[in-house]
């Protein structure tokens, strides 16, 4: 069972605690960290994503983060980036690895497996860069299927025009941009 802690509008917590799957099925706010693994390749970005295994609970199936996860309760995004890096893919870093991009608000009101899902998250968003090829990477299996380098300019658009089955965030994209300078 994980417990989070529950946040207000700006992400500090309240006090109280919610299960993740209540925090899910009830709408209630928590905190998650999103980390970006890119590399330059021949002078272009590309972009780790993970393809999420189809028992998640929540977008099965889809392209995601490259890592991502909720924070535990009394955890705060730093730590709990490291890791989910190190559980999801076996990456070891160091806080000064990770550059600080923004916060996104996400709120999603779906259903997936024939249950209601009412996501609402602050998330903290970093940035690695890390030139690993693709099979290098150790991944936990129970959530990631696998993991694929795409280009930006690539990701951007068809996240855009819907053509690959994602659960990405634009304005993640956004705040990674401005970091590729």
């Amino acid at each position: 069972m994980e417990i989070l802690d529950v946040v207000d509008e700006t992400g500090a917590p309240t006090g109280e605690t919610v299960e993740r799957a209540e925090a899910h099925r009830e709408g209630v706010r928590h905190r998650t960290a999103h980390v970006w693994i890119a590399r330059n390749r021949n002078g272009r970005i590309q972009l780790l994503l993970q393809k999420r295994c189809m028992q998640k609970d929540s977008f099965p199936g889809c392209y995601d983060i490259s890592s991502a996860g909720h924070i535990p309760a009394g955890e705060e995004y730093i730590p709990s980036a490291i890791r989910e890096l190190k559980e999801e893919l076996n990456v070891t870093v160091q806080e000064s690895d990770l550059i600080y991009c923004g916060q996104v608000h996400k709120d999603v009101d779906s259903e997936f497996h024939r249950q209601p899902f009412h996501d609402h998250q602050i998330s903290n968003v970093y940035l690695l860069w890390l030139d690993r090829e693709a099979e290098e990477f150790e991944l936990q299996t129970e959530e990631i299927e696998s993991v694929r380098w795409m280009d930006y300019a690539q990701v951007r658009g068809m996240v855009a025009s819907d053509t690959l089955p994602n659960c990405i965030i634009m304005e993640e994209l956004d705040q990674i941009e401005r970091h590729f300078l």
